[in-house]
């Protein structure tokens, strides 16, 4: 099997290590228009060869669209123009508007949309690593869109690393990554933006911050040229979950004005109630 990655950062490159080292890619051709992330993910061995994108695409049986979501919107077009018999997927963190962009493409069959739930704060294809995906879930969306071949065929791929398949239609997709992705972002955006700007010594920051400080701040080292655009696409989704969020935030801010400690102490114990659903 040959799989073109286009994109060979975090979320490309660690697809390349794992389905390399499952055997289930015989070789992977990397396309990026960075010369040094290629140059980069040559020297990891993240990718076998690199060619320019009309000659990736021709020479793959799977290409995964490992972008920018904005980029998506005008990429995959492009590449659903080149293809033949080869299945074509994105793993963005949106779906409506890449979908809309090629509902009316006659090749639009050759497309699956998925979403694997799973990356880290840095970027780049030194940031790729092994066993990203294991026993994560990833979802498709809209498969009834897609030929069925093609979606058997990145069922296989998914679940040879592997991954559990959940399906969704590609609105409730972005609803739901909304409220548990897209809202933790800017959360811990705002949370570092205030921390820096009460905070003004770095080194204090450094000696006093414990591990929940640590990993409720962690996504704030996540990069802007992946996450402006995910909220761009999904902007009123966002919005809705962020009003929610303020609404909240106002809620504790008021019950600690007023001194009133016991419903302080029942909002806690309602947030609590989320150990049901994350052990």
């Amino acid at each position: 099997m040959v799989v073109t990655i286009i994109g060979v950062g975090l979320i490309g490159g660690s697809l390349a290590i794992s389905l390399k080292e499952n055997g289930f890619a015989k070789t992977i051709i990397g396309v990026d228009n960075n010369p040094d992330n290629v140059d980069k993910a040559v020297r990891r061995r993240l990718i076998d060869k690199s060619y320019k994108l009309k000659k990736a695409v021709e020479k793959a049986d799977i290409i995964i669209v490992a972008t920018p979501v904005d980029v998506m919107l005008r990429l995959i077009p492009k590449i659903l123009d080149l293809v033949d018999k080869q299945a074509v997927i994105d793993v963005g963190s949106t779906k409506v508007n890449i979908l809309n962009a090629i509902k009316e493409h006659p090749k639009r069959g050759r497309f699956v949309a998925t979403h694997p739930m799973a990356g880290t704060e840095f970027s780049g294809p030194e940031a790729a690593i092994p066993n990203l995906y294991d026993h994560k879930s990833c979802v498709f969306c809209d498969v009834e869109d897609s030929d069925e071949d093609a979606v058997e065929l990145i069922k296989k791929m998914y679940q040879s690393i592997p991954m559990t398949i959940s399906y969704l239609d590609a609105i409730s997709h972005d609803i739901h990554t909304a409220y548990i992705s897209h809202i933790s972002h800017i959360t811990s955006f705002a949370l570092a933006l205030t921390v820096l700007e009460k905070e003004k010594d770095e080194k204090k920051i450094f000696e006093l911050a414990s591990g929940g400080f640590g990993s409720t701040v962690r996504l704030a080292k996540s990069s802007p040229d992946m996450w402006v655009p995910i909220f761009r696409q999904n902007r009123d989704n966002v919005l809705d979950v962020l009003d929610e969020h303020i609404n909240t935030l106002a809620k504790f801010r008021s019950l600690l004005i007023k001194h009133k400690y016991e419903d302080f102490y029942e909002l806690i114990v309602e947030a609590n109630a989320i150990k049901r659903i994350l052990k």
